[in-house]
């Protein structure tokens, strides 16, 4: 059966480029970057391309880029350095639809004494500006905003944000982890302080992942120890994958029209035919600003577990919501946030396409979903009730 992979925001195939300039690093290049010898100097070489290439891609500088295990670790290690650096500060802010890598800490650092706040979003996901800038005071020490929505696919304004922020003296972070590769970022012309981005949602391997952090700005390690990643980072490199990372972002920049036109193309043919074709069916998001490869429909009155597994059977994979969330049998923090309604709530599916996705791969879709939401109503109590309602 064949795979049609849909769930690239998730996680990405790693990339063939990627993976034929990582081989070499997991065989040749053995030594430890930071050894003085010539196989030390021999791994070192890649690891700083790598650096100018994750660079390059964001329009920074390569000593502002410092290689993390993920974008998790890069987002902790962002906050918990605006924290440290300001420590008179007890206040921070942050959304309500923030990715768990963020939303979770923030609620850990509350207990810990910590004043947060969490900026509400409309139907559309779309953010309450006048909230943001609203709460913002002198006790503030770091405004954590993402670029885009991992769920919903929305982009937010972040760069005009952060000048807001700037201005009132705090630091600004924005996970940018599903925004590097399909949105045209350039820190050098922002006053983003730090951005974080992890490698398996750009073709890159997991486990890797960079925080930017922008020169002059004042920063305190998350990890302590050895003196790798000039001071900011302890730990032995993890060398062959930071050198694909380096790779999958100049693969980025040479995909990122294709990102915005083919991929895009096929998203809005798979939206169009689906709310076509499914009755009591609506799309997620600010339909006029987010990613070009993200989708999130609302099927009314089903389960999306169900639909899921009934979509497997057709080698058909998918998302219920962000995969840091999918073992819960509650709706996603971002539907609830942005007012999705409970019926449709438990029925949306995110589809997020890649450049390895095709024309053949929608029209499975196509084919194939509005039956399985067909046969899934006839067997939901919710659909008779509202159908009868409607005297149907």
């Amino acid at each position: 059966m064949r795979t049609i992979y849909l769930d690239n925001n998730a996680t990405t195939r790693i990339a063939d480029e990627v993976l034929e300039e990582m081989i070499p690093a997991l065989t040749n290049l053995y030594g430890n970057p930071s050894s003085m010898h010539h196989k030390g100097a021999e791994a070192g070489a890649p690891l700083a391309l790598a650096r100018e290439r994750v660079a390059s891609l964001l329009g920074a500088l390569p000593e502002e880029i410092l290689f993390t295990s993920c974008g998790t670790e890069s987002d902790s290690t962002a906050i918990h350095a605006a924290l440290i650096a300001n420590p008179d500060k007890k206040h921070i802010i942050t959304t309500m639809v923030e990715h768990p890598a963020v939303k979770t800490y923030c609620e850990d650092l509350e207990k810990k004494g910590y004043r947060v706040t969490y900026v509400p979003v409309d139907r559309k996901g779309r953010i309450d500006l006048n909230t943001l800038y609203a709460n913002l005071s002198k006790d503030t020490a770091i405004v954590s905003v993402m670029w885009a929505n991992n769920e919903s696919g929305t982009i937010f304004p972040v760069e005009e944000i952060a000048k807001k922020v700037k201005a009132a003296g705090a630091v600004f972070h924005t996970d940018a982890v599903q925004a590097v590769g399909k949105v045209d970022i350039n820190l050098a012309d922002s006053a983003i302080d730090m951005l974080s981005l992890s490698g398996h949602k750009l073709h890159a391997p997991k486990g890797v992942g960079a925080l930017y952090i922008r020169k002059g700005t004042r920063f305190a390690p998350f990890l302590m120890g050895g003196h790798q990643e000039m001071g900011r980072r302890a730990g032995t490199e993890n060398h062959s994958s930071i050198i694909a990372l380096g790779r999958a972002c100049t693969l980025a920049a040479e995909k990122m029209d294709e990102e915005n036109t083919r991929v895009k193309d096929l998203r809005d043919r798979l939206e169009k035919s689906l709310l076509e074709s499914i009755p009591n069916s609506f799309v997620n998001g600010d339909l006029e600003n987010r990613l070009p490869n993200t989708c999130s429909i609302s099927f009314e009155y089903v389960e999306g577990e169900s639909i899921l597994l009934m979509m497997n059977e057709f080698g058909i994979c998918a998302s219920s919501g962000s995969a840091c969330t999918s073992g819960s049998l509650e709706p996603s923090h971002v539907l609830r946030a942005m007012g999705i309604p409970f019926t449709a709530a438990h029925g949306t599916i995110r589809f997020s396409l890649s450049i390895d996705n095709t024309d053949e791969d929608i029209d499975t879709v196509i084919e194939c979903l509005p039956g399985i939401i067909h046969t899934l109503r006839q067997m939901s109590p919710f659909w008779a009730e509202a159908m009868a309602a409607q005297g149907k």
